[in-house]
């Protein structure tokens, strides 16, 4: 699991996480390479967000910031770990398929069932650009792979059937019409 850091950093605020139709679900997130003071504030920012909202984790481009970063909660799935952050995340070692539910914040009350693969281990940066490797199995590793799904702006809607995206036409056209209204 993620290092703990040293030293205290700032704390975070709560931000708004971004609904459907944000352009920023949709987009590649670049990596980062530099520990800024900006960084450090967006990693506490986004800590605080997922924990705030009940996420279990939290991508950068949901509070509308396309940078590759994500946070996790390890306690919503009864891991003795506090939360954390991975910057540059990428999946090294995946095995098995377990299908099960998913939802997400930026598309409240929708949720389907998804094969993920059950065991996940993901490599990246803590929080003070360390590597670092952490391994989750099924709800967490499920998580993990969301989040990087997000920072390649990707939803979990999109993994499902045509027929199975039309049931949620009507509920993704009010949340589309909620983010404009949002971002006036």
């Amino acid at each position: 699991m993620a290092q703990k850091s040293k030293t205290p950093g700032p704390a975070g605020s709560n931000r708004r996480v971004v609904l459907y139709g944000n352009p920023a679900l949709r987009a590649r997130s670049r990596l980062l390479e530099n520990l800024t003071p900006e960084l450090v504030q967006f990693l506490a920012d986004l800590k605080v967000s997922m924990l705030t909202q009940d996420g279990l984790g939290l991508a950068a481009n949901q509070l509308g910031e396309t940078v590759a970063v994500f946070a996790i909660n390890p306690q919503g799935v009864d891991v003795d770990a506090e939360p954390y952050c991975i910057i540059n995340p990428r999946v090294v070692a995946s095995e098995g398929t377990i299908e099960a539910e998913e939802g997400c914040l930026s598309l409240p009350g929708l949720f389907d069932f998804l094969p993920r693969p059950e065991f996940v281990r993901v490599s990246g940066l803590d929080e003070e650009l360390r590597p670092v490797t952490v391994e989750g199995e099924k709800l967490l590793a499920r998580a993990f792979l969301h989040e990087l799904d997000h920072l390649n702006g990707v939803l979990f809607i999109d993994h499902l059937s045509e027929p199975r995206r039309r049931l949620f036409s009507t509920r993704l056209k009010e949340l589309e019409a909620r983010e404009k209204e949002e971002c006036r």
